[in-house]
């Protein structure tokens, strides 16, 4: 018994460390994404000002502004491929914890069944004995009540014949 208790603190402090872990890895990936949004927020304002940047002759954009332009948002796309990454990786860190949670939601709700089996076998148990209980008293009061009433006839038959004998005594002395 002490062995299955042990057991089970251990699973539970296990259990409890398992997602405490988890919960750590879900908010630095968190951590992650936001700090790869920043990056891509940086990246979309220097983008712009790309866009703005006209070094030609004239105040016309150059080859080297456009492929500029075109580098900082080929940057920005790949940024958001890690982003998307990224994201995934945290979902699935989600679905993980939902998991983890319905598991043991489903494993709480089988031991409060199997509680509640055990409840209902020990009140019927608890029943049958008091039943049990109820007869044997029941058949010792009947025990007693026969010997009473067996003591009383015997008392009574012992009186009657003390009584015979003696009115047989006595016809015996009148008789002599």
């Amino acid at each position: 018994m002490i062995k299955h208790a042990l057991l089970l603190v251990l699973i539970a402090f296990s259990a409890q460390t398992f997602a405490q872990t988890d919960s750590a890895a879900y908010q630095l990936q968190r951590i992650k994404i936001n700090a790869l949004l920043m990056q891509r927020s940086a990246k979309f304002g220097q983008y712009e000002q790309s866009l703005t940047a006209r070094t030609g002759i004239f105040g016309f954009q150059t080859k080297d502004d456009i492929k500029n332009s075109n580098e900082i948002l080929r940057e920005i796309a790949l940024n958001d491929n890690n982003i998307f990454r990224e994201l995934k990786v945290l979902m699935d860190y989600k679905d993980v914890q939902v998991q983890q949670v319905q598991n043991t939601a489903t494993i709480n709700n089988e031991r409060i069944q199997k509680y509640m089996l055990a409840i209902k076998k020990l009140q019927d148990r608890n029943y049958e004995l008091k039943v049990q209980l109820q007869k044997q008293v029941l058949r010792q009061n009947i025990f007693y009540y026969f010997g009473g009433l067996l003591i009383i006839i015997c008392a009574g038959l012992g009186y009657i014949l003390l009584k015979k004998i003696k009115a047989l005594n006595d016809v015996k002395k009148e008789s002599v």
